[in-house]
């Protein structure tokens, strides 16, 4: 007898990995005592707070699939996991970059390049798994009337995809690293996110 997959169960263990995730980021971050070194350790606080706020709009992104599909297999569960684990690993570099933006850590160009392409490479592959969890979902629920928004997401996040693979190339060939062109590039998910929405809608009678 086959039983269905209880999506609340997957959700709250999602929850727990995104806890974990934060408890790690406030162990790792150096708390004193002595308010003078507190006033010294500002980049930290903001490599902290960054990482941390992006968290929770990864969390926000993961909620979101749940408040509009719900829907839950084998697939959708292998999906998550891988997602949750790259999610884990994610946090560290982005701190590291932040750390380099500002000059807190010595790092050469060599260096600043790997840390551009794991950080897109992460970036690449959080939102490949997210674009994965819809489009199976779409294909699984094309009788459902909201199906299309599912479609939507999946083809949105794809997008994210491509800037982040963009991305890496820019960074494996050292490619404008001076100014910061591998994180400068992300500005395009604005207006491709835009024109895909807009093309979307007047293709497929939906509400985005």
């Amino acid at each position: 007898m086959k039983f269905p997959h209880d999506g609340n169960r997957l959700q709250a263990f999602s929850d727990g990995v995104f806890a974990f995730a934060a408890t790690l980021m406030v162990v790792t971050f150096d708390l004193s005592g002595d308010f003078q070194v507190l006033l010294t350790q500002g980049i930290g606080f903001i490599s902290f707070a960054v990482s941390f706020f992006v968290l929770v709009g990864l969390w926000w992104v993961h909620y979101n699939y749940f408040r509009r599909s719900g829907y839950v297999d084998n697939w959708i569960i292998f999906f998550n996991t891988i997602l949750l684990f790259v999610i884990l690993y994610y946090v560290f570099p982005l701190k590291s970059l932040i750390h380099s933006w500002f000059g807190e850590e010595g790092i050469s160009l060599e260096g600043l390049s790997n840390l551009f392409q794991m950080y897109s490479l992460g970036f690449a592959l959080i939102f490949l798994f997210f674009a994965l969890m819809y489009f199976r979902a779409f294909k699984k629920q094309r009788s459902v009337p909201h199906s299309f928004l599912l479609f939507f997401y999946a083809r949105h996040f794809a997008i994210y995809v491509l800037v982040a693979l963009l991305s890496v190339g820019i960074s494996a060939l050292k490619f404008g690293m001076e100014i910061g062109l591998p994180g400068m590039i992300y500005f395009l998910l604005g207006p491709l996110c835009y024109f895909h929405a807009k093309h979307f809608e007047s293709k497929y009678p939906i509400e985005l």
